[in-house]
């Protein structure tokens, strides 16, 4: 029984990084990455680096990791930032990710979505990180 309690354990934080990559996405498109933008600090690099990649799957996000080495210093600021937050938002919702979504296939933003349907009964700590996730993204 402890072994399937660690791998479940393991299984939920799996899933919270999933949950954390998609918000990555979301906050590079919301900062100007996705193609056709312009604004944001990333806005000119992606431009630069993957204009010729159709948006959609996470194309433009793999070609600006692709070039990541040569992405601008704001950009580059930018995304430091961003992945600080990721982890904040990690360890903020890994509890309520496993509570309310533990028998949620992770992928396609259904964990996301999961935490978005219970927003009401998450932890203040989840629900506070959730929030400023999305005032940084306006």
């Amino acid at each position: 029984m402890r072994q399937s309690s660690g791998l479940r354990k393991k299984g939920i934080t799996a899933i919270v990084i999933v949950v954390a990559a998609l918000w990555t996405v979301l906050a590079l498109a919301a900062a100007g990455a996705a193609q056709g933008q312009r604004q944001g600090p990333c806005a000119d690099d992606a431009a630069k680096f993957c204009g010729d990649v159709d948006p959609g799957g996470g194309l433009v996000m793999k070609c600006m990791k692709e070039h990541e080495n040569e992405l601008s210093s704001a950009c580059k600021e930018r995304v430091a930032a961003m992945k600080k937050g990721f982890q904040e938002f990690r360890e903020a919702c890994q509890d309520d990710a496993l509570k309310f979504c533990k028998d949620m296939k992770p992928g396609g933003g259904r964990i996301a979505n999961c935490l978005k349907e219970h927003e009401n009964e998450l932890s203040a700590e989840c629900k506070a990180r959730m929030e400023k996730g999305r005032m940084q993204n306006k």
